[in-house]
């Protein structure tokens, strides 16, 4: 493994806890047992890419033949069933709102690298449609918390949010636009970069798009 490889798959893990931690944190809140808690952990994690996958063929999916992936989804989820069940106060203090924090940081990387890295699956498999790449570049990023949202029962956090799509979406453009000039590596790590901080500002500032009030 490349030390490029090397950096990509330890982004992509990074993502995965992130994305695992929120769908298990969403899972403890809505009174699920463990086995609901690592269902919506492990859909929140791998249902972007899962999509990304069946839309561009490819049988079996990735989640399937790397089970690293989902592994650290379960142990991320069992981890945090145990936390707070031992300590079910830590719900109710400060603990969670810092925890969140530093959880929306690490969701912010997830989505960025993810936002990359199925663009970068799309044309290693062949396809080179804009439309298409931008598509399975956006979904592999947001596809898993909007199943995770349905199966929770609640309105997808990405239609109402924090410009979370939009991240996604300006990231998988600017990573085409990159790819002229500086080659697949850097384009993808820029553009992650971007969709990173367009998703911090947008939760600190607490940038939404418009709506009708």
């Amino acid at each position: 493994m490349s030390y490029s490889e090397l950096a990509v798959y330890i982004i992509e893990i990074i993502g995965t806890i992130a994305f695992a931690s929120s769908g298990a944190m969403i899972g403890i809140r809505r009174n699920m047992d463990i086995f609901g808690i690592n269902v919506l952990a492990v859909t929140t994690a791998l249902g972007g890419g899962l999509i990304r996958d069946l839309v561009l063929g490819i049988n079996p999916p990735n989640m399937f033949r790397d089970s690293s992936y989902a592994i650290v989804s379960i142990v991320t989820a069992c981890l945090l069933f145990g936390l707070f069940r031992l300590r079910q106060d830590l719900l109710a203090s400060h603990f969670v709102e810092t925890y969140e924090k530093w959880m929306n940081v690490m969701d912010a990387i997830g989505l960025g690298a993810f936002t990359a890295i199925g663009i970068d699956t799309a044309l290693n498999v062949g396809y080179n449609s804009i439309f298409l790449l931008i598509f399975v570049g956006v979904i592999t990023g947001i596809g898993g918390g909007m199943i995770r949202d349905i199966m929770a029962g609640m309105m997808p956090f990405v239609f109402v949010k924090h410009v979370y799509a939009c991240a996604s979406i300006a990231g998988a453009v600017l990573c085409l636009v990159l790819r002229l000039f500086l080659g697949d590596t850097l384009a993808m790590i820029l553009s992650a970069a971007v969709v990173v901080l367009i998703r911090l500002l947008a939760a600190h500032y607490r940038w939404n798009l418009p709506r009708v009030q």
